[in-house]
């Protein structure tokens, strides 16, 4: 084995931080260390994704296929034992209960060919429609909101880079600092640089205390607070009246609601002072330029959807979107959050970020996989409406880099559901604790030992590398995918349409997503290998005129308009799709240039049909569970910096447990005393779903009226076993940032 260094990017947030990997002597880890090349880190690594390689260790991981006993305890199987095992149930529950009765549950965490793959597989082998994934819970209120609002979902409509130069960010309930701690340094230069960071959360956070106002709303009213900021600049004369006369719709609804939401009201509800509302309208629109970016504070709401658009209303009516600098933009949180909602692992998507209901994305599609389009079944349910189908309309799961016996709201709940299924079968790394729940386990590569692609944040399309080989006994999903097809496709080569080569199926992925929303037919394995990565869309042709500098206005409003298409494809000519592009990223023809890809979006128009932004009229409206007699005080969660997600893999790295060795309550000295608790008791924080107990952490960094706890563990600290599964209407997001519990002293 050669003893050289491998560029890659880390396995964990949707940052995808650049690293190189070398391989040790015998091969069976690497070592990391930086790559300070790669623009979004430059070098800079968290404790997370230096430590990542912990994970390689065979004894943490899983290698070999298990399979439940006739004791119930499972055990090591070959490959084809399990693989038939997991294909005859999956037939037999589809010959007794028919194919919606089979479900599938994908991860922000998988690649994005194997999005691609499972979205396939669920839609053409299978035939079901219950199919999603655990990205629902951390993107999708935004996702909605930036549909709605600009025609196109891409978290950040610019690079990172473009932070610090701005005059102003407004960050809505997110910490950086911990969950994804390289990009504090673009909010540090922006303060170096003059600007101003605004962070609004409940908690005094680390990244709070970098801030030059702190904004500590009641959770569940950030809604409000927008409102109340709308309100301020509308009667401050700050509105940019030209840009929103030339550039969006919908302003007269949207001020009159804003209108009546004026500061002494929304000082009420959101217990954010009068004074402090003023501040930071002053801060925002003072400078020429400035950002609103929101993360799951505002998102993972009842009405999430709602908040988003609120927010993104206050860079509308200044007009801050769509102009240098400025702008609004979602913080994705996994590692390829982006990329699994953009190919077909959501309820109601096509690859390309197509509409499943959408006939004309039906007939690409399905013409890319050679089925007819009417077989391709509709929407199905979103990602707890699936989970808690389980057990009753749904029989049997194939389930795919996800934990949601730790991650899913209303745990408990979630958990029993899981129990009650025939079948499951679950792909992972490690035996998670939904792992530990199936029938059948397959371990599979992780991302040293796998070439694939994945979408940060930016909308940045990147290059993951293998650097060295899996264990024995551990394939790829891939593989996974390829030989169910196999079984389940009744002799028809099924499994021909699932290829095992990551880059195969991403020449695939090229052709269904080329016309679509998120075009991806002008990137190529041989392009982002080159490049720094190649944002989307990018199209297969250079649009007439375009420039071919990458960071240049180049919008053809992030819409498919650069590939002569409408942002929903419709008016696509399919056969000019059929046939794979051929390489762009070497055309010898100057007149034949490829596309640089697209940065900046929306800077000469939005991608809606019109070009034109759309207000959101909204109103302060209450969360679904207010606290009561019974239930006084709010619960809210979130993430700590040594720990990732369900800590499914970061619980099994000695180093980061040191750091972070399991749950805590975090509560207000003041609610503290009322209890009698001190630094480090067992609290018991109830709700109407369930009971955690976890150590008290006090602080006068969290409102006295408002308790915090991560939720990166199992058991007796499960958080999630709290949480209110209450949905947004739109986007299907639950409300786990707010639901109301009382706090009980846990007496020896």
């Amino acid at each position: 084995m050669q003893n050289t260094a491998t560029p890659t990017h880390c396995p964990y947030c949707a940052l995808q931080c650049g690293m190189n990997l070398t391989p040790v002597p015998d091969g069976t880890t690497v070592e990391v260390s930086e790559r300070t090349d790669f623009p979004v880190n430059r070098g800079a690594l968290c404790g997370k994704g230096r430590t990542a390689p912990a994970l390689l260790s065979s004894s943490v991981r899983l290698t070999s296929p298990l399979v439940r006993s006739g004791d119930g305890t499972l055990v090591p199987a070959s490959w084809d034992e399990a693989l038939d095992r997991i294909a005859g149930a999956l037939r037999g529950t589809r010959a007794e209960h028919g194919p919606d009765a089979v479900g599938v549950f994908g991860g922000g965490g998988l690649t994005n060919e194997k999005a691609y793959a499972l979205g396939k597989f669920a839609r053409v082998v299978l035939g079901t429609s219950q199919i999603d994934y655990n990205g629902r819970f951390c993107m999708s209120s935004a996702a909605a909101a930036g549909n709605r609002a600009f025609g196109l979902d891409r978290g950040l409509p610019f690079p990172l880079e473009d932070i610090p130069r701005t005059g102003c960010v407004i960050l809505v309930g997110s910490n950086p600092a911990e969950t994804m701690p390289p990009s504090l340094r673009y909010f540090t230069e922006l303060r170096e640089n003059g600007g101003t960071l605004i962070v609004v959360d409940p908690r005094r956070t680390r990244t709070a205390e970098q801030a030059d106002l702190h904004l500590a709303p009641r959770p569940g009213t950030d809604l409000a607070l927008a409102l109340g900021l709308l309100h301020l600049i509308v009667a401050e004369g700050r509105t940019d009246e030209a840009y929103i006369r030339e550039r969006t719709v919908g302003w007269e609804e949207t001020r009159a609601a804003a209108m009546a939401h004026w500061p002494e009201y929304v000082e009420r509800i959101t217990g954010v002072s009068v004074p402090h509302l003023r501040e930071a309208v002053r801060l925002f629109c003072g400078p020429e330029a400035a950002m609103v970016l929101t993360a799951r504070g505002p998102e993972q709401q009842s009405k999430g959807t709602d908040t988003v658009g609120a927010w993104i209303n206050l860079c509308l009516a200044t007009g801050r979107a769509g102009r240098p600098l400025s702008g609004y933009g979602c913080l994705t949180g996994q590692g390829n959050g982006q990329g699994g909602r953009e190919h077909g692992q959501k309820a109601d998507q096509l690859p390309g970020y197509r509409k499943l209901t959408d006939p004309a994305a039906r007939r690409h599609v399905a013409a890319v996989w050679g089925v007819d389009p009417d077989t391709l079944p509709g929407p199905g349910r979103s990602a707890y409406e699936l989970l808690d189908a389980l057990g009753s309309d749904i029989r049997s799961l194939l389930l795919m880099g996800s934990n949601p016996v730790v991650s899913a709201p209303r745990a408990a709940h979630v958990e029993e559901r899981i129990r009650s299924l025939d079948f499951l079968a679950v792909c992972d790394v490690v035996l998670s604790e939904t792992a530990a729940l199936a029938d059948v386990v397959l371990p599979v590569t992780q991302w040293a030992e796998e070439t694939g692609t994945t979408t940060n944040l930016e909308g940045r399309v990147l290059l993951r590398r293998r650097a060295i080989s899996p264990p024995e006994g551990v394939r790829s999903d891939l593989e996974v995918l390829h030989e169910l097809a196999a079984r389940l496709g009744g002799g028809r080569g099924a499994e021909k349409g699932f290829p095992t080569d990551p880059e195969e199926v991403f020449e695939e992925l090229r052709r269904a997503s080329a016309g679509g929303p998120a075009d991806y037919s002008g990137i190529t394995y041989r392009r982002l290998a080159e490049e720094d990565g190649v944002f989307w869309p990018c199209p297969a042709d250079t649009p007439p005129g375009a420039s071919t500098t990458a960071g240049s206005a180049d919008a053809a409003a992030g819409s498919g308009d650069a590939a002569g298409c409408s942002g929903d494809a419709a008016d696509c000519e399919d056969a000019a799709l059929d046939a794979p592009p051929d390489d762009p990223a070497r055309a010898d023809d100057p007149a034949e240039a490829v596309h640089p890809g697209t940065p900046r979006l929306f800077l000469d128009r939005f991608a809606t049909e019109d070009g034109r932004a759309r207000f959101a009229p909204v109103s302060h409206r209450a969360i679904a569970e207010e606290p009561d007699d019974e239930y006084p005080v709010l619960l809210t969660t979130g993430r700590v910096v040594a720990q990732y997600q369900s800590g499914a893999q970061t619980r099994r790295v000695d180093e980061l447990n040191a750091a972070a060795p399991g749950p805590f309550v975090e509560l207000h000295p003041r609610l503290a005393e009322r209890l009698g608790a001190a630094e480090g008791d067992p609290v018991a924080v109830v709700s109407r779903r369930g009971r955690a107990v976890a150590p008290a952490r006090i602080t006068a960094a969290i409102r006295p009226d408002t308790v915090f706890m991560p939720f990166h563990w199992a058991g007796e600290g499960r958080a999630n076993t709290l949480t209110n599964p209450a949905l947004d209407p739109t986007s299907r997001m639950p409300e786990f940032k707010a639901c109301a519990v009382r706090v009980e002293a846990v007496r020896p």
